[in-house]
């Protein structure tokens, strides 16, 4: 299975005074650290290793994960340095922890969806980048992409369409040579190399039919709380 970097650096603003000195990761839900739930979900996924690419208050979550080894998992980091560098920036100080193919998804996202199945979609295809959609309806949060026969044919966070039933859930993979082109020294947006991909024809996608859940506002850690705890209770029920 490939490896996951979890973008992890933010200093999530939009949570105000909960991640003032705590970073999102680390966000309690019921009873336990946010990256915790992430990283179980992920074992139970078949991955292996995950690179948390950390900044903003980033040795408060190695100080909590260690290595991983207590959760089955092998947890390795990669420190933003003194400036933020975006999260197409901060994957590009990782790529010598990531090898020539990996998975990336955002610290505030949790993504139940088929890892492995993604893995070998991936697998199929020459192209750098592969983006997993969802049908969203603009229900869960605003859609962004237009996808037709399988093929994404438009992707914007900014300039939106009719024609935008679906969005980008969270979950991408890529192989290292996607971001030769961000630059060294200054920030540089995710969104951006998937803009890039799809411009030169080195971008595929790959459905997902799980909704997604984020804890990156209030509304968002209620939604993710509940489900997390429908999910416990459903797997304690069923040895």
């Amino acid at each position: 299975m490939l490896t996951v970097a979890i973008l992890a650096g933010g200093r999530a603003t939009r949570l105000g005074s909960l991640t003032k000195n705590l970073p999102k990761s680390l966000l309690e839900i019921n009873g336990e650290p946010f990256v915790i739930h992430q990283l179980r979900l992920l074992s139970s996924r078949g991955v292996a290793r995950v690179v948390l690419c950390v900044g903003h208050l980033g040795t408060l979550i190695q100080r909590t994960l260690g290595d991983g080894s207590k959760l089955g998992i092998q947890v390795d980091y990669s420190f933003d340095g003194p400036s933020l560098l975006g999260t197409a920036g901060a994957i590009k100080n990782a790529l010598p922890k990531l090898g020539s193919s990996f998975f990336v998804m955002y610290g505030d996202s949790y993504l139940p969806c088929d890892y492995a199945a993604v893995a070998r979609n991936f697998g199929c295809v020459s192209v750098l980048g592969m983006m997993t959609v969802f049908r969203n309806d603009g229900k869960w949060d605003t859609s962004n992409v237009e996808f037709e026969s399988g093929e994404i044919l438009a992707y914007s966070k900014t300039q939106r369409t009719p024609r935008m039933h679906y969005i980008d859930y969270g979950l991408g993979a890529f192989r290292s040579q996607a971001f030769e082109n961000v630059p060294e020294e200054e920030p540089c947006d995710l969104a951006e190399v998937y803009s890039s991909l799809l411009k030169r024809k080195q971008l595929a996608a790959s459905e997902v039919r799980e909704r997604f859940y984020e804890i990156g506002s209030p509304a968002g850690l209620r939604e993710a709380a509940e489900f997390l705890a429908r999910t416990t209770r459903l797997t304690s029920s069923h040895p």
